[in-house]
């Protein structure tokens, strides 16, 4: 086959180069009628060549488009990287890139146009995967601004994605510190309700009648002290969440209040008689044991069961101590950006007491001892006597891991108790010299050193190697 007439091409030689690219093809008249379409393009849309030419361009595309000469087409002469959808005779849509030009004569009147459809099917399979595949990334280490990438915390997470895709009550439970608001607040920036900001109020801060108004408002005049009206929480919240904290601390006036809104949606200011409405999602949270304050007769059955529609538990940091390490490297980093200070970890033995300790106060607590250790830090490394007594002293440490609470003995009373013990105790780090000193003093007994130090025998007897390697060198 000839190709060429001196410089220009044959159209014998034109429609075989139509017919082998890829992107689906098509030219029309000023009318949008198909005039020619391509073999890709019969392959995008499942139709015939006969079923495409004939029909009008709009007859293709899963749009409404304004027909010759209104199309944007015809109007701005060219269309650049549209993003689009062709239809396919299965019922499926093709998204596609849309690329089109006017066509025109020698004197410049428009005849018609050319457009040409690139499929992009596998570039948006790939970004969607993509996004599920970040999302699972993110689950890793945590959910949103929850650190922990143990099985519980994924567990969690999962109850998180549940509870944010409903509107109904959740109830939180889990020991001080382990991050119950947290929680409540995940749920709600995951929800329908995250365009407008979660209400809180600890319900243990406020006495009763401090608390009846501040969650469902006054009027003016209504007691002494309320000189104007007053918005309560809930219908602050409206459109939104309200996490009640402590919730096990409520007086049996507010459990009934409670329950009417939970049952009706509706309330009264105090000292009004004006029903109002509010479209409020309830979160609580607390630490106690409502079923046991139940039997006993201090919480509301009927209040509890409408509470606890949708029941999550936060487990304790104990029983999780794979997120120790990613907990403690989070507030590293956050007291590195607050203080200025560029602590890069923890010493061996520091990580080793920590993961030993039982963790009481939950993350609260292991929060709160690593700001302690950057106030005593002085190198890029916290050491064990950088970190709070009670997690260090072993004699302390024991008192309130087997009992799960804090030790009776304060810190400073064990060391006036306890003079020839806490030589070194309140120490940041001790010499080579100081401890080949205590080495002699104690006659070698390892059992005896770690009592002086607070510290684990196995510290000791890290410690006496250590010396013993370097004074080899």
């Amino acid at each position: 086959m000839q190709c060429f007439t001196g410089n220009h091409l044959s159209p014998q030689c034109l429609e075989s180069i139509l017919e082998t690219i890829s992107e689906g093809l098509i030219l029309i008249d000023t009318d949008g009628t198909i005039k020619y379409c391509n073999n890709a393009m019969i392959e995008m849309t499942g139709k015939t060549k006969d079923h495409i030419v004939g029909e009008k361009c709009c007859s293709l595309m899963n749009t409404i488009c304004e027909p010759p000469p209104l199309c944007t087409l015809f109007k701005d002469t060219s269309i650049i990287n549209k993003e689009c959808t062709v239809l396919h005779t299965n019922g499926k849509t093709v998204p596609v890139l849309k690329n089109a030009k006017v066509l025109k004569d020698q004197n410049g009147t428009i005849i018609g146009a050319i457009e040409t459809f690139t499929d992009i099917s596998i570039l948006r399979t790939t970004e969607n995967r993509l996004a599920v595949l970040e999302n699972q990334i993110k689950k890793v280490d945590g959910f949103g601004k929850i650190v922990g990438k143990s099985h519980r915390m994924h567990e969690l997470y999962n109850m998180i994605e549940l509870a944010a895709a409903s509107n109904t009550s959740v109830l939180i439970t889990g020991e001080t510190g382990t991050g119950k608001e947290l929680v409540a607040q995940s749920i709600h920036e995951n929800s329908a309700r995250s365009n407008k900001p979660m209400i809180k109020l600890n319900c243990s801060a406020l006495p009763e009648s401090l608390l009846e108004s501040e969650l469902f408002g006054h009027a003016k005049g209504s007691f002494t002290g309320a000189i104007k009206d007053k918005t309560g929480r809930f219908e602050i919240a409206d459109g939104s969440t309200l996490f009640l904290d402590e919730i096990g601390e409520l007086s049996p006036l507010i459990q009934v209040k409670l329950l009417r809104f939970l049952q009706e949606k509706e309330f009264e200011r105090v000292g009004e008689n004006i029903t109002r409405k509010s479209d409020v999602r309830i979160i609580t949270a607390t630490h106690r044991d409502l079923r046991k304050m139940v039997a006993d007769g201090v919480f509301r059955e009927d209040l509890y069961y409408r509470l606890k529609v949708f029941p999550l538990h936060i487990p304790p940091l104990r029983e999780r101590k794979e997120d120790i390490g990613a907990l403690i490297d989070h507030f590293i980093a956050k007291f590195n950006q607050e203080t200025g200070k560029t602590i890069k970890g923890l010493t061996h033995d520091s990580a080793i007491t920590m993961m030993d300790y039982c963790w009481p106060g939950n993350i609260r607590e292991l929060e709160n001892a690593i700001e302690h250790a950057f106030v005593t830090c002085k190198d890029d490394l916290i050491d064990l006597f950088d970190l709070p007594l009670e997690i260090r002293k072993v004699e302390l440490r024991k008192g309130i891991c087997s009992t799960g609470q804090e030790a009776d003995v304060h810190p400073v009373q064990y060391a006036a108790q306890s003079p020839e013990k806490v030589t070194f105790s309140f120490q940041r780090k001790l010499t080579d010299e100081e401890f080949n000193t205590l080495y002699i003093e104690c006659k070698g007994n390892q059992s005896e050193i770690a009592r002086r130090l607070g510290v684990d025998r196995t510290t000791v007897w890290r410690r006496i190697n250590k010396i013993k390697t370097t004074s080899k060198k």
